[in-house]
């Protein structure tokens, strides 16, 4: 049994090993009319440092992963697993995704969690507790960007699919390993049946 868990250990990290880092994506997702960016919670047991890894907002125990895709809702990138208790502006400000699509000059989509990002990102309009009500054209501005994003809710349902992102059963700090090397079969899956 310990040597099947050593060879699962072992296949995961040559995997994790050839997925692409920020920088590589970036040279295809340049060649993107636009990104739509957005992150998500895995779940995960709960461990012996439980607070950071707790979401306040989802109500549970889990990892925060930010998602870039393609505007027909592709997997592009998924970044590196960080504690749940961290919000979407700051992951994306900690692996300077923000940075390297306003470098890129990439038209990036995001939801209202994205507030504040500034550069190429472009998040909806919110309407602030003591502001007049959004006008009709930021009402109609705010229709059309969920629309566009919808798609990339398609990337996030994706990664979903795979079962062991179902409820990670194993320290969080693998995560990230476990991310990568799902990212590259997926890549792998999706160059074998080409659009």
């Amino acid at each position: 049994m310990s040597t099947a868990w050593r060879y699962v250990q072992e296949a995961i990290a040559l995997l994790a090993q050839a997925a692409d880092d920020l920088a590589t994506a970036m040279q295809r997702i340049r060649r993107l009319a636009y990104a739509i960016l957005d992150g998500t919670l895995i779940p995960i047991d709960r461990v012996a440092d439980q607070k950071p890894y707790y979401s306040g907002k989802h109500k549970r125990h889990g990892v925060n992963v930010q998602v870039i895709s393609d505007a027909a809702g592709r997997l592009i990138w998924a970044s590196p697993a960080l504690p749940g208790s961290v919000h979407d502006l700051t992951a994306a400000r900690t692996h300077r995704i923000i940075e390297a699509l306003t470098s890129a000059e990439v038209m990036t989509f995001a939801d209202k969690g994205y507030q504040g990002a500034r550069g190429s990102v472009r998040t909806p309009f919110k309407r602030r507790r003591f502001r007049p009500k959004l006008s009709r054209r930021q009402k109609a501005v705010n229709r059309a960007h969920t629309k566009i994003r919808a798609c990339g809710e398609r990337a996030i349902a994706t990664l979903k699919t795979w079962k062991i992102l179902v409820k990670l059963r194993c320290c969080p700090r693998r995560a990230t390993a476990i991310m990568q090397a799902i990212l590259v079969l997926h890549h792998v899956e999706a160059d074998r049946y080409p659009d």
